[in-house]
Parts: C-alpha cells; structure tokens; sequence
C-alpha cells in the first residue's frame, strides 16, 4: 500500500465499502501474482487433476463397476471435479500459513485495512484458480470420452455447484492456514483432507460399502455435490435411496451455506486475534 492511498484513506471523501473492495483486491492481485512468479507451482496444481483422471479412469477404471449400469468413466468424471475441488482447501491452507510464518500476515494486521480483506482476497484468488482447474479437467474428460448428457443450462448449473463447495471449503482452508503454526505441519492436514474426499460417493457408490461406512459416506457434503453434479450432467447416479442421496441437489446447496456462515466468521475472527 503507497502513501498516497494510506493518506486518502483519512479523507471523507472515500466510503468504507469502496477501501473494503479494494483492499479485497490488492490481496487478490497479489495472491494470482505468485503463481504467475512460481509457475511450477501452478503447474503442480492444475496438472495433479490431470494425472488422476487417467490414473482412476483407466488404471483402475476396468476394474470399478457402476450401480444399475453404466460406465465408469462418466461415473467417475463429476466425483473427481468434486474431489479436485474439495482438495483445494489445502493449497488456501498452505498459502495462508506460509504467509503467517514469514510475517506477511502480521504486516497485513499493521495496516489500516479491512480485517475480512485477506480472507477474502484470498479466497477470491483460489475461486479463480479453481475456475482454472475445473475448466482443464474439463477439457481432459472431453479428451477421454466423457459427455454430459444433460442440457448447456443442466452442466452450468452442475459446475456452479462444484465451485458453490470449492468456495466453502476456501474458508476451511484459511482458517486451518491460521491455526496451524508452520508449514510443515500444515502438511499433516492430508490427513484430514483424503479421508473427507475417499469417504464420499465420488469414486464408488455408497451402496458398494459397508453399511456404517456407506451411511457416512452417503452424508458427506461432498457426496451430495457429487451427486447433484451427476443427475444435472446426466452421468450414471447410483443413488442407495437414502434421504440425502434423493435430495443431492437441496443438499448440495445447504451443506456449502453452513460451511460458509460456520468458517467464513471463523477466519475472519482467527485473523483479528493473531498475536494478541
């Protein structure tokens, strides 16, 4: 931030609203920077998606089989842009950490700038990248075979809700990266993270599981996601006919507003208390 812009701020001019969108933007700006100065990170980022749609599709795909019928692939292609999308959370976590030990996030707090701003700006930054990921492993499934059988409204709406989570789960993501003390123990947090996207519908069907673990699976919010995604892109659903599963597409709209109005304060109040 210049000195023209931290004197304008004293003036009455310029309303709260206008410094909160643009702090919100300066972090913005500055988080989509750094992947454009570490490309091998954003290589890593949108290139992991790729590697696991031909690993599932085609490794293991042969072997998978599809509830009622159908195939695997068109099965498999809306659980793995939920699951890229739920596995984002990790990236928010490590930035926000990897800022907090450097002291970048103590200098944000020095400033006269809108406390929500970094969480915000962050999360502004990932929803772009996540539009990024989805649109390549879009473009990858394409490649494959994959179709969406539904109606161009049908798949906005299904990729909508993709992004509906990833943008949920951004909050998760900052508020963990403000928990946790070093990077490197951010990194224990894929413990967290591959139970949460294994344990769901979006590689085998709940039905196929034991059935505590089936029932888990059947209320994870991402299975919810998946399972909207599937019925609007008119792939193979493989409902068990439980409640959540006949209401995907409700539930894949409630379970992102409670993990929003749960983390979103959370973060933002984390952020607020840091070194107090």
């Amino acid at each position: 931030m210049t000195a023209l812009e931290l004197n304008a701020r004293t003036g009455p001019e310029r309303s709260r609203a206008h410094w909160l969108l643009a702090d919100c933007w300066n972090i913005t700006r500055r988080s989509l920077t750094h992947y454009q100065r570490q490309p091998l990170a954003i290589v890593w980022q949108l290139g992991f998606p790729i590697v696991s749609v031909l690993l599932y599709g085609y490794v293991f795909g042969s072997a998978m089989k599809v509830p009622g019928g159908g195939d695997y692939r068109e099965f498999l292609m809306p659980g793995m842009f939920a699951t890229t999308m739920t596995m984002g959370f990790m990236s928010t976590a490590m930035a926000v950490v990897t800022d907090a030990g450097k002291g970048v996030i103590d200098r944000f707090r020095s400033m006269p700038m809108a406390p929500s701003a970094v969480a915000v700006g962050r999360g502004a930054a990932d929803l772009v990248v996540a539009c990024a990921e989805l649109t390549i492993l879009a473009l990858t499934a394409l490649a494959i075979g994959w179709r969406a059988g539904g109606g161009p409204l049908e798949a906005a709406g299904a990729f909508g809700l993709l992004l509906l989570l990833r943008f949920s789960l951004i909050w998760v993501g900052v508020w963990l990266g403000l928990m946790v003390p070093t990077p490197e123990s951010a990194g224990g947090l894929y413990a967290v993270a591959f139970p949460v996207t294994m344990i769901s519908s979006a590689l085998v069907a709940p039905s196929l599981m034991p059935g505590w673990l089936g029932t888990a699976a059947a209320w994870n919010p991402v299975s919810s996601t998946v399972t909207a995604a599937r019925e609007l892109f008119g792939n193979p659903v493989a409902s068990g006919g439980t409640w959540v599963e006949e209401h995907a597409l409700l539930m894949a709209l409630v379970w992102p507003l409670v993990i929003t109005l749960v983390f979103l304060p959370l973060a933002v109040r984390r952020f607020q208390r840091l070194s107090r």
